[in-house]
């Protein structure tokens, strides 16, 4: 009997998404080369945007999820793998600096120009009013969006029209954020605050000791939680929203290496929470060790919002601008965070569609659009005005022993209970929480 035309179609696009895989990693290697060209530390940043974007897709890990998760439906598995991938990388974080520090290095903001810095302290920022209030927004936003900083370029990178929306919007709030930032910080109240790293005032390993008492007491906090919302009956387990296709084969015979088995292991089968967290540590620490700096994604984007500005004619102040107008007039791949982003968007394509999973997702309407936007102008606002967003300002923070980084973290995150409460059931992506 002949086959029908829908399973014929359905066979050959189960070869044509991964040969297109294929084909973006082979772009993606002559892409490097290029970039070689222009300078050899480029490569390395389009190196780690891939191995980021590759995990974020594969463990279905996000930021926002770790609040979004365990509010809506009680339970905490990614919440807790967050807190994994924090005390790794700080973990690690700590002999890298400590090194640096026997070799005479200093916390960035305190290193006279040109001076050698610890790697990881650009991220210990000045915190203020402006921190708590970014932070706040920035939370709401994502909840809007349905992802955080790097949560949207993610998801726009596996087809998703939301995303789309949602980045295009984050990109054009940065620039308004980033100005208001400068305005507060010149005020009076906008020089109240606090820039401490850690290890000044408790050493190293009091710091990691710190660090590391708070995330257990994240983590106790986490499991209480869930306990009371399994005592009530709205917890759900953490297999609940596993697709079918993506759990591990069952098979009683173990299969040949050169099978589909193995291919399903290595490309489909989802990577739990855990593995995600700590791959992402590597990708962080890989950053880290060939920059001297902290991952990051929303620095970048300020950046393409003045390359768009600069070339619709509108010239920002320089005096508040300035480094990212220089970084446009050098060209925008020549910029590590862009070309960073870049790998992050094509690694989360590359895993979806070496997965066969890869689809353009527009099922939303037009009410739905204009939260994503609103979502997407509050996480680029929020993420500038509080200098950064969930991966500069909060992961990159905490884990360089910034206390920047916790004030972020619980600003953060009452922005996101803030904005599930007022907007559940009003966008699709937000219903209400499961209740008993």
């Amino acid at each position: 009997m002949a086959q029908s035309s829908t399973a014929v179609k359905s066979k050959a696009s189960s070869y044509f998404q991964p040969i297109i895989g294929s084909g973006l990693i082979i772009a993606m290697g002559l892409f490097g080369g290029y970039l070689n060209s222009l300078s050899v530390k480029l490569p390395l940043y389009l190196f780690a945007g891939l191995i980021l974007g590759y995990t974020l897709t594969r463990a279905r890990f996000g930021f926002a999820g770790g609040i979004k998760r365990i509010y809506m439906r009680g339970e905490g598995s990614l919440s807790k793998a967050i807190l994994v991938l924090l005390f790794v990388t700080a973990l690690v974080t700590m002999g890298i600096q400590w090194q640096a520090a026997q070799n005479g290095a200093v916390p960035a903001y305190l290193a006279a120009e040109g001076a050698s810095f610890i790697p990881g302290t650009t991220n210990v920022y000045f915190t203020n009013i402006a921190t708590i209030i970014g932070g706040f927004i920035f939370g709401i936003g994502m909840m809007l969006a349905g992802g955080c900083g790097s949560g949207t370029l993610a998801d726009f990178g596996e087809g998703s029209g939301r995303a789309l929306i949602a980045f295009i919007f984050f990109v054009f709030g940065t620039a308004p954020g980033h100005f208001m930032r400068q305005i507060v910080d010149g005020t009076a109240i906008g020089k109240i605050g606090i820039q401490l790293h850690l290890p000044q005032v408790l050493g190293y390993f009091g710091s990691l000791l710190f660090v590391g008492s708070l995330l257990g007491l994240l983590y106790w906090i986490i499991v209480k939680y869930e306990n009371k919302r399994k005592l009530e009956g709205t917890y759900m387990d953490p297999k609940g929203d596993y697709e079918e296709f993506e759990k591990p084969l069952s098979s009683d015979v173990e299969a040949p290496f050169f099978s589909y088995e193995t291919y399903h292991k290595f490309f489909i089968q989802r990577w739990s929470f855990v593995v995600g967290a700590l791959v992402l540590a590597f990708g962080a620490l890989f950053v880290l060790v060939t920059t001297n700096k902290n991952w990051g994604v929303s620095t970048a984007l300020l950046t393409w919002n003045v390359a768009i500005y600069e070339n619709l004619g509108i010239h920002l102040p320089v005096e508040y601008f300035g480094s990212h107008i220089e970084k446009v007039q050098a060209g925008l791949l020549t910029d590590g965070g862009t070309i960073r982003n870049i790998g992050l968007f094509f690694g989360c394509t590359i895993s979806f569609l070496l997965a066969k999973r890869f689809s353009f997702d527009f099922s939303f309407n037009k009410k739905d659009a204009g939260y994503f936007a609103l979502g997407g102008l509050m996480l680029g606002f929020g993420s500038r005005f509080g200098l950064g967003c969930n991966i500069g300002a909060m992961y990159a923070s905490i884990s360089s022993f910034s206390i920047s980084g916790w004030f972020f973290l619980m600003a953060m995150t009452l922005g996101g209970i803030v904005g599930m409460k007022m907007f559940a059931g009003k966008v699709c992506i937000l219903p209400h929480r499961i209740r008993k």
